[in-house]
């Protein structure tokens, strides 16, 4: 078994005034090389919106945009003609492939926007761009992971599909659970702590902390509080 630590403290960090944004690898002005990315996830960023602010239409090409708001809402607009509202509870999922551009502003006039935002490096490239976007049960995610993201060609059910070998989930956990999850050959899971405290691998993880784990056919995760989880599952090489 193989592990990576990132506690929240030691995330890039960049405040634009009405952006404040926390970077677990490398982006835009925030340069570690020891922090490039985990496996085919790329991106993992915890952003906070300042209220009737936001990200002007701006382009992507060759890579799957997964969101995830975990306070307010954003208003989505694309080149595909896609314009919706994302809230809490919701996930979105974006296959930029040939290229698109989109624009992601808080509404609101007194709330922040607090929302993560992943990309993951495709496993096939120039695909035909794609949006979609689903309201998830939160009964569903209760003491256990709720599966919201997963492979187009192994689509579990109820799920947004992406062009990856990838899955994403989220569980909200009480305190003392252990959760065991199994980790498909070839991959890697990043463990992230939305809230609450946790430990993995003799690792103790409290909020926003993230644990890399791979090279193992399993993990357990201890929840030390009542905690709400997000694990990525991807592809290592």
């Amino acid at each position: 078994m193989k592990i990576i630590k990132h506690t929240a403290e030691s995330r890039g960090y960049a405040n634009h005034g009405w952006l404040k944004s926390y970077h677990s690898f490398s982006f835009a002005s925030y340069f570690n090389p020891e922090r490039m990315n985990f496996g085919k996830l790329r991106v993992f960023n915890d952003d906070v919106v300042q209220p009737k602010m936001g990200f002007g239409t701006h382009p992507h090409g060759n890579m799957e945009i997964i969101s995830i708001p975990l306070k307010g809402a954003l208003s989505h607009k694309d080149s595909m003609d896609n314009k919706r509202s994302i809230e809490v509870g919701e996930v979105q999922v974006m296959s930029a492939g040939t290229g698109l551009t989109h624009s992601e502003f808080n509404d609101s006039k007194t709330d922040e926007t607090n929302f993560l935002q992943l990309w993951i490096i495709p496993e096939e490239e120039n695909v035909t761009p794609n949006y979609e976007q689903k309201l998830f049960s939160q009964e569903g995610r209760l003491n256990q992971f709720q599966t919201v993201v997963s492979p187009q060609d192994k689509l579990v059910e109820g799920s947004l599909g992406i062009h990856q070998q990838a899955y994403i989930q989220i569980g909200k956990f009480s305190e003392s659970k252990v959760v065991s999850y199994s980790i498909k050959p070839g991959n890697g899971v990043y463990v992230f702590v939305i809230d609450g405290e946790a430990s993995l691998h003799q690792e103790q993880l409290s909020k926003r902390d993230a644990l890399g784990v791979w090279d193992t056919k399993s993990i357990d995760i201890k929840i030390k509080t009542n905690s709400e989880i997000l694990l990525i599952e991807v592809p290592m090489n």
